[in-house]
């Protein structure tokens, strides 16, 4: 496998002819910076945009791949979405900041930034031939849609590898977007079953014509969340800061494919904060190099993706995937609702907010919350997460969960039950503060995946231990820029 695919062309008959594909469908590229900073995207995609809505396979919705979407999904605003917890929801003093990524066009979910950047490296670069090649995702479901949406844009094929066991939604969304029902590859099991995706993409990529994306090792992943979910996260922090002298305490993020949590590199970097990876207490790979099933649909395990920087994280939580069920429960019924606004005197904008919302949002929020109690974070300590996607993708999750667990009802003294043992007293436990032997037992973890199983240099694994591989990671993006830029000024020319 390629381990960190460099910003240089390496096949120039196969670049051309993605440059000639791309001309055909008349694309100009968006580059990392387009999308970490979005100004006015080019005059010809300006004039169609305002009639282009949010969630169509059209071209122009390229120029939606950011954070800076409004609540529309339409216009464009100077701040990022984000959602404000105070202590009269959370119980901790600490102000939680929660990013949306439900504002992210045709998938509703922030996951397809990595898909677009993986993508479009290796377009740029002449891996990839979209006249005759397949783009193939392995997912835990929002990545491989986001994946999907991309491939559609550019004209190729997108196929999407995830469990069987994910959420019916995530599997109609597919089957309205890919070119053929085959291109829906079900794997066995649910969100814990990475490996066995794996095992189909290893089968997939005896055929030439497949390549495989992995958002778990493609390092587009960790770049375009740093450049991009990082300044989205900061400027968040400084609008809701303005004068006042607050400290950017910690940014929270399910590993997932690790690819979010970069974003934390970029804030500590710029302001000391603490990063805390959050995995399910079902499945405590990272905190107990354990194993198990759960329900906290978008964050896969039982392995260390590659593209985390393990040796620059300060803590790990685990959530019970009861937690985050019971959240969404609560937040998206009208009973929890009912009670939220009529019982908690909480704003009714405020709790329709949560429609923004999904399952590994509620996971990170409580993560978050164990965090601020765990440090004892005061009234002027700010903690950053994110809410990866919206409520509406786990509607069918909502129903077999009160179908299973309030099968004689759900009422507003069940909602009070959960408010207080998934919010305002939930419990510290399962945290831990990583010392620099926890560090090395995380990272040497990954070995088994990536070494063993997966063909990485012993070399290249440990390469990752410095700060300064993952530094030259970030500062990659200017390459990539001028690369992105030369393919377009080739798709412009005749």
């Amino acid at each position: 496998m390629s381990f960190v695919i460099s910003p240089e062309v390496v096949d120039q008959g196969q670049r051309g002819r993605a440059v000639a594909h791309v001309r055909e469908l008349g694309i100009k590229l968006p580059t990392f910076a387009d999308l970490a900073r979005p100004t006015e995207p080019p005059a010809a995609v300006a004039k169609k945009l305002a009639a282009v809505a949010p969630d169509e396979p059209r071209a122009e919705n390229l120029w939606r791949m950011h954070w800076y979407n409004a609540k529309d999904r339409r216009e464009k605003v100077s701040t990022p979405g984000y959602i404000v917890l105070t202590e009269e929801v959370t119980g901790v003093k600490a102000p939680i900041l929660v990013l949306l990524g439900r504002r992210f066009p045709m998938i509703s979910a922030h996951k397809v930034l990595p898909a677009y950047s993986g993508l479009i490296t290796q377009l740029v670069t002449g891996r990839f031939d979209p006249t005759r090649q397949k783009a193939v995702w392995p997912s835990t479901g929002n990545y491989c849609r986001g994946g999907v949406s991309v491939s559609r844009i550019l004209g190729c094929r997108g196929v999407a590898v995830l469990p069987a066991g994910m959420s019916r939604e995530r599997f109609d969304w597919l089957e309205q977007w890919v070119t053929q029902p085959e291109d829906i590859i079900r794997t066995p099991g649910t969100e814990s079953n990475v490996k066995e995706i794996y095992d189909k993409c290893a089968e997939l990529s005896r055929d030439p014509d497949n390549v495989i994306l992995n958002q778990f090792s493609a390092f587009s992943n960790y770049l375009v969340h740093y450049v991009c979910t990082g300044l989205a996260a900061e400027q968040v922090f400084e609008a809701f800061k303005a004068d006042r002298n607050m400290r950017l305490a910690a940014f929270v993020s399910a590993t997932g494919s690790a690819g979010t949590i970069a974003a934390g590199d970029y804030l500590k970097q710029r302001w000391g904060t603490k990063i805390a990876a959050v995995e399910a207490l079902e499945c405590p790979t990272m905190l107990e190099n354990g194993f198990g099933e759960h329900n906290i649909q978008g964050i896969g395990d039982k392995h260390i993706p590659l593209i985390h920087n393990v040796m620059n994280t300060d803590m790990v939580i685990a959530v019970s995937d009861q937690v985050s069920d019971r959240l969404n429960l609560l937040f998206g019924s009208e009973v929890g609702q009912k009670f939220l606004r009529s019982r908690r005197n909480l704003d009714g904008d405020f709790v329709g907010s949560f429609a923004d919302v999904g399952i590994s949002g509620f996971a990170n929020i409580a993560a978050a919350i164990k965090l601020a109690k765990h440090s004892r974070l005061g009234a002027d300590d700010v903690v950053v997460t994110v809410a990866t996607d919206c409520a509406s993708l786990y509607d069918s999750e909502r129903e077999n969960y009160r179908a299973k667990y309030y099968p004689q009802g759900f009422d507003e003294i069940n909602a009070g039950e959960i408010f207080s043992s998934c919010l305002s007293s939930l419990a510290t436990d399962n945290v831990l503060e990583l010392t620099d032997a926890d560090r090395r037992r995380i990272f040497n973890l990954g070995y088994y995946t990536w070494v063993e199983q997966q063909g990485v240099s012993v070399q290249d694994f440990e390469s990752r231990r410095d700060q300064s591989f993952w530094r030259g990671i970030a500062e990659s993006a200017p390459a990539w820029d001028t690369l992105i830029t030369q393919f377009n000024e080739e798709v412009q020319s005749r």
